[in-house]
């Protein structure tokens, strides 16, 4: 028995050496997103890492974002600072540029041309060869450190180092400076107003030997005998004698704290300039992150697309915290930081979808971490994030987000913070009078006369406030739960059951004329259909609104096969359509998963494998939207592993369909999630049968539990649908609100009205509604709704509807002045 044990004891060590010696690297493509709309940087940056060196090829536009897209020619230099997918410019900070010849200020004159066949870069290293000056560039970088290799022509004699402090990709310099210490190291600061409206950003320079000559511009003007500057566009060359030794290198330090920082950074990560050691370093810390998820089977190209999804997973958030715990925070002031690790780049409205939830599985450690980074900026800037960069709140999209961040993490036993300050943060800001929170919260939905993109806005509100009833349950508190479970209902108030959509109201009245595929301001980055899924927090409560299963899987049916034509204001964010299902943007992601809900799961299996095999291929055009710091890349490794999280905060994970023949999951507790698939292939794709942990399963779903314990999930795979595969109810996912049920507000029906009179509805066809025209309250001693109102002497209208066996609808009020509006 000993040998037996000591026999497989050294085969689980050796399969697991296997697993850290096989270069992962090699399956990372990390031009797939630089092109089309991707918005990601091919450059360097070790995981989650401070710095992100890459090149800069243009500054201006949409697809600018990541500062480098494929089809440019031409390179400005390479900065230090850059954002992964995001559909807003701004970083690029700390741009160096090696020339030969004379000094050039401006960045059309100093600017290179390079091919892609001299260009060469896998995760921590980047290689361009500059046509113009005949100079090799080399990058690399640790955490908070970037490492330049400049390798001058022989034939220059001398070889110059401009640094640019104006470049920036779409920002504007409020404050910079540089102070020359010696002949090798440079300090200074980069000051700027972009989307994030204040970001300080120090920086310490050391070149690898002394610069003979140096010259310093302000406005691209030279300033003479000089050894400091400061302004708004301030510029400096270092010049080196290349005769006997071609290459110099430089190395750059960051910090949002201080310069003194930034040093102490540079110091400690990069203490020499041995390019080859940090290069190799990096490549050993991403192959052993990327080795975390272990694949067999496939195409190349689906694993390439695999591991540049898992790379692109590993790039943001970034470590916002000097080597001494010392960060700046949301307030803009220096703190420090006691048992966890700040970070900065929180694109919350996309990646509470799919991102999060894979952290949560993959990196429980660093989830901690972001989520007392939020406490953080609760305690020192006043709210947990919606859009954080650089220690500035920079309110970018709708809901907060963060919050179910913080419930799925706690649900999954991930509790490195306080939980009830957690809990604090959550009630602070939904008890605020931030972003029409006040009326939401006064009439149980927004219209449009309230905010704009009200729809949307109701609609991920009671999702949020779902997520805070369920913290407050398993905090125990009982009346907290309560107030928050009716709001996590409040996207009833929206719903139009004659038209079978969430859709927007103003004044009370729903807005006409009302067409779903029109893209306007009731809706963020999106039209009807596809915030017409949006109540994941409750799906059976939208199956009972569409009429049962079958209704419901109707509609899913008609979203997915109808034109892809859309009306009004579409931004190219909506894109990657099957039908009206827009994979390019993060409304539609959980959508193709709720037929599992509905007990047809071949439908789910079929749209899965659809998505994941044509809509991402290996190719800088490989993505069909921004990748949105990981989200986009997320829900492709989560897909291709079978399984996708529909509500974050409810741990459960529906099936989809595996990609590949085997799949392990080497998770930070020590244990093993596997999950095989047999007899797959590409026609393959239906499940037929299901085991876990080798017995027989028929659901349809597996939880956050099974794959903490290091279960072994088993598909058998076939080329047609199995309709018997977890139809029946308690085989299926589950997302419902069961109690504290409330009833729907009435509203009015402005195709019906006709002048001098109005007539109403409500959702709940039980409710009865009762109303006042005095402007007193109605209740059940009120008039009662018959068929039509008579405006006739109406000062104020009041509805209430009322279910007996559900709590009263909020009261909708109605002035004159709104009465007139609506009457005609």
């Amino acid at each position: 028995m000993k040998k037996t044990f000591i026999l497989i004891a050294g085969l689980c060590i050796t399969l697991t050496a296997y697993a850290q010696q096989k270069n992962y690297t090699r399956l990372v493509n990390v031009f797939i997103g630089t092109g089309g709309h991707g918005h990601t940087y091919p450059g360097v940056t070790a995981p989650f890492g401070m710095v992100q060196l890459s090149p800069d090829t243009r500054m201006e536009g949409w697809d600018a974002c990541g500062g480098y897209y494929y089809t440019d020619t031409a390179i400005y230099g390479f900065s230090h600072t850059h954002l992964s997918g995001t559909g807003i410019r701004d970083y690029g900070d700390i741009l160096l540029m090696p020339t030969t010849g004379s000094y050039q200020w401006k960045q059309d004159e100093y600017k290179s041309s390079f091919s892609h066949k001299n260009e060469h870069a896998s995760p921590g290293y980047y290689q361009v060869y500059l046509n113009k000056y005949h100079i090799n560039v080399q990058l690399t970088a640790t955490e908070r450190a970037g490492m330049h290799q400049y390798t001058f022509p022989a034939s220059a004699g001398e070889g110059n180092i401009l640094l640019d402090l104006h470049h920036g990709l779409g920002d504007r310099v409020l404050n910079s400076w540089l102070r020359i210490i010696n002949d090798t190291t440079i300090i200074g600061l980069r000051q700027s107003a972009g989307w994030a409206h204040d970001q300080i950003l120090y920086f310490a320079l050391k070149f690898s030997r002394p610069f003979q000559q140096d010259e310093l511009a302000l406005n691209n003007e030279p300033v003479n005998n000089k050894d400091s500057l400061s302004g708004e566009n301030v510029k400096a060359y270092f010049t080196f004698n290349t005769e006997k030794e071609k290459k110099v290198f430089v190395k750059v330090g960051l910090s949002a704290v201080s310069p003194e920082g930034a040093m102490e950074n540079l110091n400690t990560e990069m203490p020499g300039f041995d390019f080859n050691r940090i290069r190799n370093q990096e490549h050993e810390q991403w192959n052993k992150m990327l080795s975390e998820i272990e694949v067999k089977g496939g195409t190349k190209d689906e694993q390439i697309m695999f591991y540049t999804a898992l790379y692109h997973c590993l790039i943001t958030p970034n470590i916002y915290q000097d080597v001494d715990g010392k960060f700046r925070s949301t307030d803009l002031k220096v703190h420090q930081a006691h048992g966890f690790t700040n970070y900065t780049v929180f694109s919350l409205w996309d990646t509470y979808r799919a991102f999060n939830p894979l952290m949560t599985i993959l990196q429980p450690k660093r989830v901690n971490d972001w989520i007392n980074t939020f406490l953080a900026e609760y305690k020192y800037g006043g709210m947990t994030p919606t859009w954080e960069l650089s220690g500035n709140e920079t309110h970018t999209m709708i809901g907060h987000h963060s919050v179910p961040v913080m419930v799925d993490a706690y649900q999954k036993g991930i509790r490195g913070y306080d939980a009830e300050d957690a809990l604090a943060s959550m009630e602070n800001y939904d008890e605020s009078d931030r972003y029409g929170l006040p009326k939401y919260r006064e009439q149980g939905y927004l219209g449009e006369h309230d905010i704009s993109e009200s729809v949307s806005r109701t609609l991920e509100y009671s999702y949020d406030d779902w997520c805070i009833a369920q913290m407050a349950k398993m905090l125990g508190r009982v009346v907290d739960y309560k107030k928050y479970i009716q709001r996590a209902q409040f996207y009833k108030n929206i719903y139009d059951p004659s038209t079978g959509f969430f859709r927007g109201k103003v004044n009370d009245t729903w807005f006409t004329p009302f067409d779903p595929t029109e893209v306007n301001h009731f809706y963020t980055e999106a039209n009807a259909w596809q915030y017409n899924f949006a109540a994941q927090q409750d799906v059976s409560g939208m199956i009972r609104l569409q009429g049962g299963r079958q209704k419901f899987a109707d509609k899913l049916d008609t979203f997915f096969t109808m034109s892809s034509k859309m009306t009004g204001d579409v931004p190219p964010d909506i894109s990657g359509m099957i039908g009206q299902y827009a994979h390019g943007d993060e409304p539609s992601h959980h959508i193709a998963y709720l037929y599992d809900y509905a007990g047809m799961p071949w439908k789910t299996q079929q749209l899965v494998h659809q998505i994941c095999t044509t809509l991402y291929f290996d190719d800088p055009n490989g993505e069909s939207g921004n990748d949105d710091c990981g989200q986009m890349s997320a829900w492709l490794v989560m897909s291709d592993m079978g399984f996708y999280q529909v509500c974050p905060g409810r741990p459960e994970y529906a099936f989809g369909t595996p990609l590949f023949d085997q799949v392990k999951v080497h998770l930070s507790n020590g244990n093993t999630f596997t999950i095989n698939a047999k007899n797959i292939s590409g026609s393959n794709f239906y499940i037929q049968s299901v085991q876990l942990n080798w017995k027989k399963y028929s659901r349809s779903y597996i939880t956050h539990d099974d794959i903490l314990r290091g279960a072994t999930l088993t598909f058998t795979m076939g080329s047609s649908p199995d309709k018997h595969f977890a139809t029946q109810d308690a085989d299926c996912p589950h997302s419902s609100i069961t109690h504290d049920l409330i009833t729907p507000a009435p509203f009015v029906k402005p195709a019906n009205s006709q002048a001098g009179s109005i007539r109403v509805g409500d959702v709940d066809h039980r409710a009865v509604i009762y109303y006042t025209t005095n402007g007193s309250m109605p209740g059940v001693y009120s008039k009662r709704y018959t068929g039509k109102i008579s405006l006739d002497n109406v000062s104020a209208l009041k509805m209430i509807a009322i279910d007996p066996e559900r709590i009263n609808s909020k009261v909708v009020s109605m002035d004159d002045n709104e009465l007139t509006k609506t009457s005609k």
